[in-house]
């Protein structure tokens, strides 16, 4: 997922943007919302632009998001 590499290259605005656009096209706010046990209007929140989520709430809106589109991520690490 993009989102993934942009929040891990130091682009978290841009990541939380795409997954907004995701979770639109996908899951949408009140599936996810009952998912992960969170309001829909705090997603909506913390995946704006200036929206702040812990750690614990983007894995679970990662989580909910393989879970639903039935995917796997993987790493892989590149040395320079």
């Amino acid at each position: 997922m993009q989102a993934i590499t942009l929040f891990v290259n130091g682009e978290p605005e841009s990541a939380k943007l795409i997954l907004r656009d995701l979770v639109n096209a996908t899951v949408g706010f009140e599936a996810l919302a009952e998912e992960i046990h969170k309001p829909a209007k705090s997603l909506h929140r913390m995946l704006s632009q200036s929206g702040n989520p812990t750690m614990s709430n983007i894995s679970a809106v990662f989580a909910a998001i393989k879970h639903a589109l039935k995917v796997e991520v993987h790493t892989k690490v590149v040395l320079a």
